[in-house]
């Protein structure tokens, strides 16, 4: 069931549905809460699953000019305050990962396991931070031309068009207000590294990671799932950084038993 809470006088949009277990999913930029509908559908049957938009995706307001990871896992922490989860299992998808190790960081005690789903606790390289403001000048001149090149480059598109989960993910992307993607990616040109997080982590890590992924490089992602002593990774062939859409049974069947399992 959809709801909205309000955080700092704007409104957060989330769903909670099922019970049992609880499960946090995270989407990533440009998306929002309605990319997990399949597998909350699914996971909801046997466990408690929540989705949340982030500030200035979907129905969730804007905040500020700037969405710090920090100010994002507040948002997302307040929600589970109001629903009275403590436990919880965090699955983050890109920019929901980096919220993710942010709530990790600071309730460590509520995590009972964390998914990077395509995603890393490293910080923003200062290439990669030239790259980001790069992309501010281009979505603030025009954004649609900004969403219409970076979406597909989100596919491995030399085996499978994806014409269909190009054009959602696109169309969700297209409602995002210029606010909001620039604020996203203004928080996350400045987010914190918090590999060490890893090194001391007291809950199982699962990284899912995608070996034609053309936004984070799969051997870096290899080496963070490493470095927990609890920790494991999938790696998905032909995959880019969207295996929810590219191997849903796949991704979705692992998440169920990383769960069931810890």
């Amino acid at each position: 069931m959809e709801n909205s809470i309000l955080f700092k006088n704007i409104n957060i949009s989330f769903t909670d549905s099922g019970k049992g277990k609880a499960i946090v999913f995270l989407h990533g930029f440009l998306e929002d809460k309605s990319i997990w509908d399949d597998f909350s559908n699914q996971l909801s049957n046997k466990y408690r699953v929540i989705t949340v938009d982030l500030l200035g995706h979907g129905k969730t307001d804007c905040l500020s000019y700037v969405h710090t990871m920090e100010e994002m896992a507040e948002a997302v922490s307040f929600v589970l305050k109001k629903l009275k989860i403590r436990k919880f299992f965090l699955v983050g998808h890109s920019l929901g990962g980096y919220v993710s190790m942010a709530i990790a960081e600071k309730f460590p005690d509520n995590i009972k396991g964390l998914c990077m789903f395509h995603s890393s606790a490293r910080g923003d390289s200062p290439e990669k931070q030239k790259d980001r403001d790069r992309a501010i000048k281009v979505v603030k001149q025009n954004k649609n031309l900004f969403i219409n090149e970076a979406v597909p480059n989100l596919f491995n598109t030399k085996n499978y068009p994806y014409l269909e989960e190009i054009d959602k993910i696109k169309k969700i992307a297209l409602a995002t207000s210029l606010q909001g993607i620039v604020a996203a990616l203004e928080g996350m040109k400045i987010r914190m590294d918090r590999e060490i997080i890893l090194n001391f982590a007291p809950y199982p890590i699962f990284y899912i990671i995608g070996k034609e992924d053309n936004i984070l490089p799969f051997e870096s992602l290899i080496e963070q799932a490493g470095l927990p002593e609890k920790g494991s990774y999938l790696l998905l062939e032909n995959v880019g950084h969207v295996g929810f859409m590219e191997a849903k049974e796949e991704t979705l069947k692992a998440i169920y038993t990383f769960v069931a399992k810890n």
